[in-house]
């Protein structure tokens, strides 16, 4: 197999918020595998929460250039287990390695991804729309830029984030997701949710800092809403961790390495009687068509990161008002517009 590397800076429609930060564009990874003239894409983006580069990523994948050279695809799992000792501390890097594999895969054999883990794409959960902070009035106008989503994802973490939900609740009657990114306190979690609870808003997403686990442990008992992890859920170990401090676990492949790991979280999570969510980064259609495979297995979906851009670079599964459509090609479907050298980019806060 051959890598190839592309970089690209994805420009957003608007300026996107979070509680730790604000950016308007996001530097992104591609990864290319060829093999028997057949080309596989994976992608990671940037994020500096995490520590994670484009030179990074790029320095970790060059590393195991030599080994993909030396072999040829067979099962993406395997390759992924092979790996998984030089990339261990480069998540991100294998995650759009192991997309690319799975991608390369799927047209090998003709099929899509999903149909070949034996999944069927029939029935699958809606993706939420996510809203970043704003002014109250400017989130109005984001809801109003993309009506008729059967869910929308509020990001939150500011001293109005009740009359946030209220003024947006106004003008849909949507089921609202909410998401504080570990910005709130034990208190002002409680009182939070006891004040959404009434306004339809489905579950909280990460309301405390990741590392407060005890805190989280007394305030799932005492919540109103379903609580969610998110930073708290990194890799396959943090599922088991999460269980009794969270009713599901957001999973994002970037940050577990891949899809690989990623079924494996989910079917984890599953055994101990919790919720499973796949989510993503502000990312192009190439991570959006690759983590699309795994909605057949999850309850909850936020998909929208290339719903958020300005500009794809790629095409593949396309968001009809949250509806899923996969790509009419094999392996994740997703297709590149227009390659690119490998660049360094400045980093940005990066989507959760």
């Amino acid at each position: 197999m051959k890598l190839l590397l592309h970089a690209f800076d994805l420009p957003l429609r608007h300026a996107f918020t979070i509680s730790r930060g604000s950016y308007r564009v996001q530097p992104t990874l591609i990864v290319q595998l060829d093999e028997d003239g057949l080309s596989g894409f994976g992608e990671a983006t940037t994020n500096p929460y995490y520590g994670v580069t484009l030179e990074g990523m790029a320095s970790a994948l060059h590393a195991v250039a030599p080994l993909l050279a030396a072999r040829r695809l067979d099962d993406p799992a395997d390759l992924w287990d092979e790996l998984r000792p030089c990339l261990q501390a480069h998540p991100f890097a294998q995650c759009a390695l192991d997309q690319a594999a799975h991608d390369l895969w799927g047209q090998q054999q003709g099929q899509r991804v999903h149909r070949l883990w034996g999944l069927s794409d029939e029935q699958l959960p809606p993706s939420s729309y996510t809203i970043g902070i704003d002014r109250i009035d400017v989130m109005v106008a984001r809801l109003r830029e993309f009506p008729g989503w059967p869910v929308y994802k509020i990001k939150l973490g500011t001293p109005h984030d009740v009359a946030i939900v209220q003024a947006l609740r106004r003008h849909t009657e949507a089921v609202f997701r909410v998401d504080a990114n570990g910005a709130w306190s034990p208190r002002e979690a409680l009182d939070n949710a006891r004040a959404l609870e009434p306004l339809n808003v489905e579950f909280i997403e990460q309301p405390l800092p990741a590392d407060q686990w005890p805190a989280m442990r007394e305030l799932v008992g005492r919540s109103p809403l379903p609580l969610i992890a998110d930073e708290s859920c990194q890799t396959e170990s943090d599922v088991e961790r999460c269980h009794g401090c969270f009713q599901g676990v957001n999973i994002k492949a970037v940050k577990c390495g891949g899809l690989t790991p990623a079924r494996r979280m989910i079917a984890r999570a599953r055994q101990l009687g919790m919720r499973t969510m796949i989510g993503c980064m502000t990312e192009s259609s190439v991570g959006i068509s690759a983590v699309a495979q795994l909605l057949p297995l999850v309850d909850y979906a936020d998909l929208d990161g290339a719903v958020l851009l300005a500009e794809d670079i790629a095409e593949g599964v396309t968001l009809e008002r949250g509806r899923c459509r996969f790509a009419p090609r094999p392996g994740t479907g997703a297709r590149l517009r227009r390659p690119a050298p490998f660049a360094g980019g400045s980093p940005s806060p990066g989507q959760e």
